[in-house]
């Protein structure tokens, strides 16, 4: 069954309830529910026996009906056991409607029309439980339409879904009001939009690393037709250096992997300063600073630190200055060249994934995944990366690590 109509015949059936509830509470309130609690119908001769004079004087009971009359709108009469009339409210006149009788004791009938006042009142045929009825009817008809604009769009939201899952990434969900739906639309089209860009940035990702194995490949292989006809040292360490670069190339793409999927050690209190010095004397070259605790993962740390130094050294010029300080609740990692520094435009673009500045051929290189990987280590510490142009030229790179006390 559809959602539609569980929902409406739902609707429906609280309705029916509701109805038979107020017939069923009208019949109590006049019939009454008990022998000994019986409603006003159900004393309507003792009711009528009591209102009359005792006397029976045909003038005082004509009087009464009178005034019966004026407070209720209704035509009142009373006629004697052979149905001959004893008084009346006012002149008989014919009615569609009967009269409704309640016989006496002495065999005498009061008999009231209830064409108008408040006891008829216009009243549809069928009493309470026809406009219980009719009440029902508009209550349904009125209910369909919202009932199925309601499922409407949660089957436009479902056929959104499905035309997603089915591979149409770009695909987004109507949402419209201010209600639950319109919320879950909203956050489908969130987590839609999210996870379109991160497909994206894997194809990209794919592509340009397809790209940036195919030189060392190439050069691998010529390498080796070479040594085969010259085996000398020079073509085994050009070689060797080609499988080097292959191999830093796959390792920095898994961690990039890894990273996305939020995979690392757990984290640590660890001296930033030594951990940079010991890095950075690796490659000859020396740290200055102050001693600052942070938490994290050591060998997240030592590869952002590597990565930084790499990148200076390959797109930078000497000399390369390290330094490491306390910037509030942060500690601050910076790495700077004295090269030609960043084109101007690209300060944000190096952190992407093999970007190539414009005009940038294969052999001047681009900046591959370094830059990118120290910006996804720096967001897994919950720390940032810059890069700004210095005074006197060349490029430095800012690391922002949150301190070790304000991380815990």
């Amino acid at each position: 069954m559809s959602l539609f109509l569980r929902i409406y015949l739902s609707f429906l059936g609280g309705v029916a309830v509701l109805a038979l509830a107020g017939a069923a509470a009208a019949v109590l309130a006049f019939h009454g529910g008990r022998d000994d609690d019986r409603g006003l119908l159900s004393r309507r001769e003792e009711i009528a026996a009591a209102i009359l004079p005792p006397s029976g004087d045909p003038a005082e009971i004509q009087a009464l009906l009178r005034r019966l009359g004026a407070a209720t709108g209704a035509e009142w009469s009373l006629t004697d056991a052979r149905g001959d009339l004893i008084a009346a409210s006012g002149p008989q006149e014919d009615r569609r409607r009967k009269p409704f009788l309640t016989a006496l004791p002495d065999g005498s009938v009061l008999a009231v029309r209830l064409d108008g006042g408040v006891f008829g009142g216009g009243a549809p045929p069928g009493g309470p439980l026809a406009v219980l009825l009719l009440a029902a009817g508009g209550i349904a008809l009125i209910a369909r339409p919202l009932a199925r604009r309601l499922t409407r769009r949660l089957e436009r939201l479902r056929s959104g879904v499905e035309a997603w899952g089915a591979g149409d990434l770009s695909r987004r969900v109507p949402a419209e009001g201010q209600d639950e739906i319109a919320a879950v639309a909203a956050s489908f089209n969130r987590a839609a939009a999210q996870v379109e860009a991160l497909m994206a940035s894997r194809r990209a990702l794919l592509a340009n690393a397809s790209h940036e194995l195919r030189s060392p490949l190439a050069r691998l292989r010529m390498g080796m037709d070479l040594y085969e006809a010259d085996p000398s040292p020079a073509r085994r360490a050009e070689i060797l250096r080609n499988l080097a670069e292959l191999d830093d190339l796959v390792e920095e793409i898994l961690l990039s992997s890894r990273l996305e999927h939020g995979a690392s050690e757990p984290f640590q209190p660890l001296d930033l300063l030594a951990l940079v010095a010991e890095e950075a004397a690796r490659e000859g070259l020396e740290a200055e600073g102050e001693s600052v605790e942070v938490m994290g993962d050591a060998r997240l740390l030592i590869r952002l630190t590597r990565n930084l130094i790499l990148n200076a050294e390959r797109h930078g010029a000497p000399p390369v200055a390290i330094s490491v300080r306390r910037r509030g609740s942060f500690a601050e990692l910076a790495v700077r060249d004295h090269g030609a520094g960043v084109p101007a435009g690209e300060g944000e673009k190096v952190f992407d994934p093999f970007h190539r500045p414009g005009g940038h051929g294969e052999a001047a290189g681009g900046w591959g995944l370094g830059l990118a990987l120290v910006r996804q280590i720096a967001e897994r510490h919950g720390g940032s990366v810059r890069h700004e142009t210095p005074p006197g030229g060349g490029a430095r790179f800012l690391v922002a690590l949150p301190l070790a006390f304000a991380a815990g």
